[in-house]
């Protein structure tokens, strides 16, 4: 038996043999009201005659009943003030009760906080959270309210991540005005017929309203401290706008849509395109492009479905074309007219927050104009990073946001094509040239490529993009460009990879600068710094998507626009905290790769407790068909629960096959309602179900199965 759990066991034995022994012995009979006017004359005298030891003796026994969590310990406050007191019963009864207060909260943390963490760690760090920032206010809250059991809150704070010196200090404090009350009741304990006598409905109903006290004092605090933040600056009287966005991304265009479907008067800024990185440089131009490439790779594979194959004539300026259409057919969507019709006032130019409430606006053809406004929200999304390494700039390396009007020059593939970086970007953009005919080498610098999905991943995608012709070059560091030729160092030496053109995909960083945060002060560290409801400093200065993080995903920055909104509009009178808990994502390779929930490495990182479920689409009928049987759904499962904790799924159309599991995560549902769910058949979405079915498999119930087995032996006679 491993120690620590030894001793949790020891632990817990001796707690409840103490409880037992109060039960079994019925000491309880002692600590009545009843018992304790008819002994009040003998505790008198004994403590006349041996004062140290009936001190220390009930100061003990005080500590351990409250440590135990026994009943009575309003009839020992009561015997407190008739044997000692005021001052001296109010002193002992203070100490002894916050020493077993504290006794019983490190019992609690210790036997409990890791089960409880291991089983609920996301709700656990959110909680902890909370603690750590108002923890104090809520625990002095309780403890001035009687009426709340005294017990339950000493057990509940030691499952947080409460530090005791906070605990053992608010309850000392918080428990002092209800320690004199009943300490002074006990000073006259003939007059007293039952605890009834001393909290009357009008002195509970003090004490809650005591207890709000707390929560009062925390809401005047953060009016001064907002007070302070916004010392210097003169609030206007009037503002010109309710809401002020600033850029027309996936963030910023959902935030302008919410507030004017609320009929809030809404100015929206950009100073690029509208519909951002996504529309114009990132998702949808780069899915285009692999729609194409897959088209090549099918005419390349068409023998394996009984169609003479053929080596495809990429016509390059074409295809960029398509590109570019495909991005003209969904502008409409972002564009300026559906925004101004929807009621936004959109303007395109530069914007810049001057105060907290002025927004400066540099239009696109000159001039500049000032809006004041009740709340601002900074979306101004992100771009790629290029490390500063020699010859880079030089030689003109593409990013993707450059690359599109670069390729669409070009009058073929690139022959050679160096890519720096395996995150999605990366190995989506690989494949696809690879599939269009360019010799693509892909140099990473870690130790396998999407390094954030689980290792079986990326050995899979890896095998794939080999097998396609990709040449791939994990722990390679890129050292310089000389010339068209990229210099790159591994632990066996230096290689030189000649190429027509060159992407830099190692990630994306926040756009900071040029509006205005820095003269404000509006702390940053690789992204804005927001809370949980996406304020700034200042609480009127919101900021959503890339810009804030944590993740860069459209549809998160999506996801975070309606609590910036919402928030931003209504704060005043509720304020909602952004759930991140089940955040999605795809990888567009073929097979794509989706991921939601935890990997194998988050779960143990975070000592989560989990099973593992596979399925293999090798006998999926539809996969079969479509000769797309290749990939697998893998889920991280609560041991011995249907709880979902994370969904793997390498598999073509992988995206939309995890949709269920998100919606499932999202909503609490477990395996159990996936599996009695009726997909239709055949579709790629019953690999959910089997999925399912395999977790039913391995916890099939083998006991009462064997009895049904002899049952149905019995019938047979």
């Amino acid at each position: 038996m491993k120690k620590g759990l030894a001793g949790k066991l020891g632990l817990l034995a001796l707690l409840l043999a103490a409880v037992a022994a109060f039960f079994i012995l019925d000491l309880g009979a002692y600590l009545t009201l009843e018992s304790l006017k008819a002994r009040q004359t003998d505790l008198a005298a004994l403590l006349e005659a041996r004062p140290l030891l009936v001190i220390g003796g009930f100061f003990l026994l005080y500590v351990a009943a409250t440590a135990l969590s026994l009943p009575g310990a309003a009839i020992l406050t009561l015997a407190a003030g008739a044997i000692f007191g005021l001052w001296l019963g109010t002193a002992i009864v203070s100490f002894a009760s916050t020493i077993g207060a504290s006794l019983a909260f490190l019992s609690s943390r210790y036997l409990l906080r890791d089960w409880v963490k291991a089983h609920f760690g996301k709700r656990v760090a959110t909680i902890d959270r909370g603690i750590e920032k108002d923890g104090a206010f809520y625990l002095l809250t309780l403890r001035l309210i009687p009426a709340f059991p005294f017990f339950l809150v000493n057990l509940a704070m030691g499952l947080t991540a409460m530090r005791l010196p906070t605990f053992y200090v608010v309850s000392q404090i918080g428990t002092l005005l209800g320690t004199l009350v009943f300490i002074n009741a006990g000073t006259q304990l003939a007059a007293i017929e039952s605890t009834g006598d001393i909290l009357s409905a009008g002195l509970i109903g003090s004490f809650v309203l005591l207890g709000l006290f707390p929560l009062l004092a925390k809401w005047i605090i953060g009016v001064v401290k907002r007070r302070k933040v916004y010392e210097g600056f003169k609030r206007p009287r009037r503002f010109d706008r309710n809401l002020i966005v600033i850029g027309a991304g996936a963030g910023g265009l959902v935030t302008a849509y919410i507030g004017a479907t609320v009929r809030a008067k809404v100015t929206l800024v950009e100073a690029h395109k509208m519909g951002g990185d996504c529309l114009n440089t990132g998702c949808v131009p780069s899915k285009a492009l692999i729609r194409s490439a897959r088209v090549a790779h099918e005419m390349r594979s068409a023998r394996e479905f009984g169609i003479a194959s053929t080596e495809p004539r990429v016509d390059f300026p074409a295809l960029m074309r398509r590109v570019l259409e495909v991005i003209t057919t969904i502008e409409p969507a972002d564009s300026v007219g559906r925004y101004t019709e929807l009621g936004v006032d959109v303007r395109l130019g530069y914007a810049r927050i001057v105060d907290p409430w002025t927004v400066e606006i540099a239009s696109r053809e000159g001039g500049t104009s000032r809006l004041t406004t009740r709340a601002i929200v900074i979306a101004a999304g992100g771009e790629p990073f290029v490390p500063d390494i020699p010859g880079f700039l030089e030689v003109g390396v593409l990013t993707s946001d450059t690359m599109w009007d670069a390729l669409s020059e070009r009058d073929e593939v690139p022959a050679r094509l160096v890519i720096v970086g395996g995150g999605p970007i990366g190995t989506e953009m690989a494949q696809a040239f690879a599939r269009l005919g360019s010799q693509v080498t892909l140099v990473e610098g870690g130790s396998r490529i999407l390094p954030k999905e689980d290792e079986e991943v990326s050995e899979f995608i890896t095998a794939v993009l080999r097998r396609e012709g990709v040449t791939i070059l994990t722990g390679h560091q890129a050292l310089c460009c000389e010339g068209k030729t990229l210099v790159a160092h591994s632990a066996a030496g230096e290689t030189t990879l000649p190429f027509d053109e060159i992407i830099v995909a190692v990630g994306r960083k926040a756009r900071l600068t040029g509006y205005g945060l820095e003269e404000l002060g509006i702390e940053t560290d690789k992204t804005v710094i927001v809370d949980d409801a996406l304020q700034t400093l200042y609480p009127n200065i919101f900021a959503v998507g890339d810009v804030a993080g944590p993740y860069q995903f459209t549809h998160f920055a999506a996801h975070q626009a309606w609590f910036a909104a919402v928030n931003a509009l209504f704060g005043g009178l509720k304020t909602f905290r952004a759930d991140y808990s089940v955040i999605p994502w795809t990888t567009f390779t073929d097979p794509e790769v989706a991921h939601v929930g935890h990997t194998e490495a988050t779960a143990k990182a975070e000592g989560i407790p989990y099973e593992i479920v596979r399925y293999d689409l090798s006998h999926l009928d539809r996969a079969v068909a479509e000769g797309a049987n290749s990939g697998f759904v893998k889920l991280l499962v609560s041991p011995g629960k249907d709880k979902i904790l994370g969904v793997t799924i390498v598999a073509a159309g992988a995206g939309e096959l995890l949709a269920e599991y998100v919606l499932a995560m999202k909503h609490g549902l477990g395996l159990n309602k996936i599996l009695g769910t009726i997909h239709a058949y055949p579709t790629m979405s019953e690999a959910n179900k089997y999925a399912a079915g395999e977790w039913k498999k391995a916890h099939k119930p083998e006991a009462l199965l064997r009895w049904v087995e002899r049952f149905h032996a019995w019938q047979r006679g």
